[in-house]
């Protein structure tokens, strides 16, 4: 195909709607009905709304459908909560819910909060003697950040958050004249991102102000002072939560057919490995993100920053590792997960989307803390369900049944043929192979 076959569109942000539509079907799919249909079959039949959900980003033209389902009876810190689940991988919900139940009479999931402390950076270089600049922070600079952010910082402040800390970070070891602004902030229940960003960007200005009025800096020294950015970081390690379950080994019954013992330390022994190999860590742990980002983006929250700090926080040691632990002491299995997670309830989405607004009051209207604490137990029940399931049945049993429906819709099968399939694999192993052979088989024998 030719590189340029098609030509670049100027002010393509400026059509309406339907001149995006027309241009895209036009330029790059010959003019197809079918796909101007297509578009059009998802918009929302009420304009306000559909205006609603296009003004959320830029040059929208429809909008993507997920299954948005629910996993109940999970019993979090004494409450019983049914968790609104966005997600289009089959089995996700299922196995949450499992898991749910199980631990339903064995006294739920508990959940901690570790911290909620989250970090933003200036970063910038200079060439000034590192304890120099150290005095001129410590003696000077902190103070005026500070009070240069007192008017984005005060309604923050007044619902118990704000600046929490700012220190001076040397990198200059690691690249020529690099430091850091390095500031902690409490976001109380919202995710803070454009207030964080705010601060900084103060932070910047302030900076580059002070180092230009002060006496014992040179004028080389001053020049050389370059802003590189202002920006939050997605890593937020001092911002974590622990959700657990626990029980004694023989309340672990299983209806696998293997002893409550052997259940017990095949598990534990499935988590080891993920400790100690990053091949089924990271396997393990997108397993743990399936429960934890589908809650997240049911209650409209940011996923991608959810999977960036998860990630970074697996491997914060030098080595990617396993999110969960196991143990078994004293006849006591015990299974959690710390997560580190910075999400909000109010703000973005939140007061915008009716879908999350529904998320959100279905939840009971949670602080971001109590949000936490679901999302860090959906990824720990999430977790438990698929290692219940490798160490026992195995994986495919519950995926591929589930899988079966893709395959049988995509071959356009009728409901009587694809109940005589969920028949016919009950005892059998779901292959792709086998359902093309049985639906031909039943297809020849009707003509």
């Amino acid at each position: 195909m030719n590189a340029m076959s098609h030509k670049p569109v100027e002010g393509f942000s400026k059509l309406s709607k339907q001149g995006k539509i027309d241009w895209i079907v036009n330029e790059y799919l010959e003019g197809s009905e079918e796909f101007q249909t297509i578009l059009k079959q998802y918009w929302n039949e009420n304009p306000q709304l559909q205006k609603l959900h296009e003004e959320f980003s830029e040059n929208t033209i429809s909008n993507f459908y997920m299954p948005y389902g629910i996993a109940p009876n999970f019993l979090i810190d004494g409450k019983l909560l049914a968790l609104p689940m966005a997600v289009e991988e089959s089995s996700v919900v299922a196995a949450a819910s499992k898991a749910a139940k199980f631990w339903l009479d064995k006294g739920g999931f508990k959940t901690t909060i570790i911290n909620t402390k989250k970090l933003g950076h200036t970063h910038f270089i200079i060439d000034v003697e590192p304890h120099k600049l150290q005095h001129f922070f410590n003696f000077k600079l902190k103070q005026k950040l500070l009070e240069a952010t007192e008017d984005i910082t005060r309604n923050m402040r007044n619902r118990g958050g704000g600046i929490l800390n700012i220190r001076l970070i040397d990198k200059t070891a690691e690249m020529e004249n690099y430091y850091q602004l390095k500031a902690s902030f409490d976001t109380v229940d919202s995710m803070g991102a454009n207030f964080i960003n705010s601060c900084l960007e103060q932070f910047g200005k302030t900076l580059r102000e002070e180092v230009l009025k002060h006496e014992d800096f040179t004028s080389e020294e001053k020049n050389s002072l370059q802003i590189v950015m202002n920006i939050l970081s997605n890593f937020t390690p001092d911002c974590i939560v622990r959700a657990e379950v626990s029980c004694k080994i023989d309340e672990l019954n299983d209806d696998s057919g293997i002893s409550n013992e052997e259940f017990a330390t095949k598990f534990k022994r499935a988590v080891t490995i993920a400790e100690i190999e990053p091949f089924r860590a990271t396997t393990h742990n997108k397993g743990i993100m399936n429960g934890v980002d589908a809650v997240v983006i049911a209650t409209g929250n940011d996923f991608r920053a959810t999977e960036a700090c998860a990630h970074a926080y697996a491997a914060k040691d030098g080595k990617y590792t396993s999110l969960t632990h196991c143990t078994i002491d004293d006849g006591v299995f015990r299974f959690w997960i710390d997560l580190p997670i910075s999400v909000g309830v109010v703000g973005g989405l939140t007061n915008l989307h009716p879908l999350v607004k529904f998320s959100l009051a279905l939840l009971g209207k949670p602080s971001a803390q109590e949000l936490m604490s679901i999302l860090a137990v959906s990824g720990l029940a999430q977790n438990f369900g698929a290692l219940r399931s490798l160490v026992t049945t195995g994986i495919q049993k519950g995926h591929m049944k589930m899988h079966l429906l893709n395959i049988l819709n995509q071959m356009g099968a009728s409901e009587e043929e694809k109940q005589h399939f969920v028949t016919y694999f009950k005892d059998k192993t779901v292959s792709h192979h086998e359902v093309i052979s049985e639906f031909n088989r039943i297809r020849s024998s009707q003509n």
